[in-house]
């Protein structure tokens, strides 16, 4: 009888071991934490500097009726931080560390359209003695999507500490009887620490634009992932980036709208 009742408790138990194994073998694989896409970039976004408030309007939302600006699905949108505060206000401002700095704006128009476009940059707080920095006529795309506006080398560089007003106006009225649709906002020049120059230095591009959101410095974030998009369209990873990084300052709709190429 005993002889009989040994082998199938010693299975039992072989068995019993061996599904303990695989339960071991598996438990750091089913611990270990799934790869996330991205790293879910924000911007840390710096408090406005005191003195008069920026103001300006991030969508430019073309009006119904008349000869003005046609109706799209999304309006004229500037790709910059905005607050609004209890009093309604809005306020769009942002830091750049370089003397010429680049922006980026939504458009929903495209060249067969005969609009006027125009960028201009002026040194602020407004004044009557408020001095242009720079005017250019820019050239509807071919298509909708995001559009970059540089500041020449060639203009006057942008002073450390000193805020300038810009806007990106739309006029759709050939006539001029319909006021424009426009996007307006400041930026300031700031000098980045000692110790973030060099991290900066020695940081692989991919992770550079983190470090510049990290720091506040909004348009060097921006304009440092969108070349990085441009060089590799067709990584998943950097359009998540992107996704998250217009996510943080309320952008999600025109998030997933493409990057279009430059135009002289």
């Amino acid at each position: 009888m005993n002889s009989n009742a040994q082998p199938p408790i010693k299975l039992f138990l072989v068995v019993a071991f061996s599904c303990t194994s695989l339960l071991v073998s598996l438990i750091p694989v089913l611990a270990k934490p799934t790869p996330t896409l991205a790293q879910a970039t924000t911007l840390n976004q710096p408090p406005i500097p005191s003195g008069p408030a920026p103001g300006g309007r991030v969508r430019g939302g073309a009006k119904r009726g008349g000869p003005g600006c046609k109706i799209t699905k999304l309006d004229l949108t500037a790709l910059v931080p905005f607050t609004q505060e209890a009093n309604s206000v809005v306020n769009v401002w942002g830091q750049t560390t370089v003397e010429h700095p680049s922006w980026f704006f939504y458009v929903p128009y495209t060249k067969d359209l005969p609009y006027a476009v125009e960028f201009v940059l002026q040194e602020y707080p407004d004044s009557k003695d408020s001095k242009e920095i720079y005017r250019k006529a820019i050239a509807l795309p071919d298509k909708a999507g995001v559009i970059r506006v540089s500041l020449p080398t060639n203009t006057p560089a942008l002073a450390v500490d000193k805020q300038y007003r810009w806007f990106f106006t739309i006029n759709c009225d050939k006539e001029k009887n319909s006021p424009p649709t426009y996007v307006e906002g400041v930026i300031k020049r700031v000098n980045l620490s000692e110790a973030t120059v060099k991290e900066l230095e020695t940081t692989e591009p991919r992770k550079r634009y983190a470090i510049y959101a990290q720091k506040g410095i909004w348009y060097e974030a921006l304009t440092t992932l969108a070349e990085l998009r441009q060089k590799n369209p067709q990584d998943a990873a950097l359009q998540a980036e992107w996704l998250n990084l217009l996510g943080s300052i309320r952008l999600d709709d025109v998030a997933a709208e493409p990057i279009l190429p430059v135009t002289p």
